[in-house]
């Protein structure tokens, strides 16, 4: 091993401006690579965020719906018949809309999820700043960390949301209570009100009389005994009329576009790794096909195989591991440059597989050269057979 470590790196040092360029070649794929995996921690994170984070174990959902939030509107006075069901611990109503944050007088402005809560109970975010939502009709909110870093916002401040009420633009005035953590929906940051003041600030194409009952997108449900999930679920199927339930993990990979979504990037990831093989093999193979006379050279002084498929195996690692490190380090400078509305999350678990893969594409992809090297015949190769 020690012969074959000698001879790889006398061969990079001696050509390095050809290794260097071929880890440059690795830097970029590592970087594309990790870009579409933390693309797609983004946006899934940006679909599941708040829905994940619930202080609750169950959704109910209009049985209609087919667990689309959009399309289920249940009636508040369904909390009732939920909370009598045995094992339900607490539940609270959930409704969500989108608003804007208009942004100076260049007509920028910021896309919210605007999501009415009951202040204590599921649905409601904490608070790791300032205080979380106290009172049911207040104009007050509590945003995300999101919103907070892109507009400069803290508890006391106050945020115009532009929303469409009848037809008509309205704009109103909340004052910030508090700060929670990054709790998007539908890839945008969330401001949560308590729910009364949801439903007469979302937008709404028109009035609607005789029904003065809220309504509710879902219901948030917490358990006495998490466990029994799915005992308390066939029990409060059997008890309420109309309704539909799912978990948690089942509710935003029913959010609209988000499994699609993943699988698009999966595949990009896919084709960006065997992009990665068939580059690596092929440099390999050309590095191979031209130091021929060389093998040949070291076989017919009786250079073992083995020493040979380790000292190409070696110059893979090596190249790869370079250019794996350039590129993690290309990629973490880039990533403090953007803003943090953008939809890119690095993950410790997402960059150690990329990076994992990566560095085992590299082996695979030398795996023809090595094989080539091994079948090279000395007097073939230097040109003394007859």
């Amino acid at each position: 091993m020690s012969i074959a470590s000698h001879l790889a790196l006398k061969e990079i040092w001696r050509n390095r401006s050809r290794f260097l360029l071929f880890s440059g070649v690795i830097a970029l794929i590592t970087l594309l690579i990790l870009f579409v995996a933390a693309l797609g921690e983004g946006l899934g994170a940006g679909n599941r965020e708040y829905i994940e984070k619930l202080n609750a174990d169950l959704l109910v959902y209009q049985d209609t719906a087919q667990l689309q939030i959009p399309g289920s509107q249940l009636p508040v006075s369904k909390l009732r018949e939920v909370r009598n069901v045995a094992g339900v611990q607490s539940a609270g109503p959930i409704g969500f809309a989108a608003v804007f944050i208009p942004i100076g007088d260049a007509g920028d402005k910021l896309n919210v999820a605007l999501i009415g809560v009951e202040p204590g109970l599921p649905g409601a975010p904490p608070a790791y700043e300032g205080s979380p939502l106290k009172r049911r009709s207040a104009d007050e909110c509590l945003i995300d960390e999101t919103i907070a870093d892109s507009l400069d916002l803290g508890p006391g401040d106050q945020v115009t949301i532009r929303t469409v009420q009848e037809g008509e633009e309205e704009f109103y005035t909340l004052r910030v209570v508090g700060i929670t953590d990054s709790r998007k929906y539908g890839i945008r940051p969330g401001l949560f009100v308590p729910y009364v003041t949801w439903d007469r600030i979302r937008a709404q194409m028109m009035a609607f009389e005789g029904d003065a009952e809220l309504r509710a997108n879902v219901l948030a449900v917490a358990l006495e005994v998490p466990a029994l999930a799915e005992q308390v679920t066939d029990l409060m199927l059997s008890e309420v009329r109309r309704i539909a339930i799912a978990d948690l993990q089942t509710a935003y990979e029913k959010v609209p576009g988000y499994v699609e979504q993943q699988s698009t990037l999966t595949t990009q990831q896919t084709f960006a790794l065997l992009i990665g093989l068939l580059v690596i093999g092929g440099f390999f193979q050309i590095q191979t096909l031209q130091k021929v006379p060389q093998i040949g050279m070291l076989k017919a002084l009786g250079t073992p195989n083995g020493t040979i498929a380790a000292m190409i195996m070696i110059q893979i690692l090596m190249v790869t591991l370079i250019g794996v490190i350039i590129g993690a380090a290309v990629t973490l400078a880039l990533s403090l440059a953007f803003p943090p509305n953008i939809p890119i999350i690095f993950t410790p678990r997402s960059v150690a597989l990329a990076l994992a893969t990566i560095m085992l594409i590299g082996p695979v992809g030398g795996l023809l050269s090595i094989r080539y090297a091994l079948r090279v015949e000395p007097l073939t190769a230097l040109g003394l057979s007859n």
